[in-house]
């Protein structure tokens, strides 16, 4: 591979992640089918707990 083709390479490689930065993904993040299975037993077990409190594909519960 030549210098200018790498150096270029690298260049794109840095700004694909500036950008990557600066516009975060909306998708909310997986949950497993055992991660889901566990928290719906947990649910199950404490059922005063809310909704809210335990769902962890919001982080950030709006009140």
């Amino acid at each position: 591979m030549n210098r200018k083709k790498k150096i270029n390479q690298t260049l794109q490689k840095r700004l694909k992640k500036q950008h990557a930065k600066l516009h975060p993904s909306n998708k909310p993040r997986y949950i497993s089918k055992a991660e889901r299975a566990k928290l719906a037993a947990e649910q199950e077990a404490n059922p005063e707990l809310g909704t809210r409190d335990s769902n962890p594909t919001e982080p950030f519960a709006k009140q």
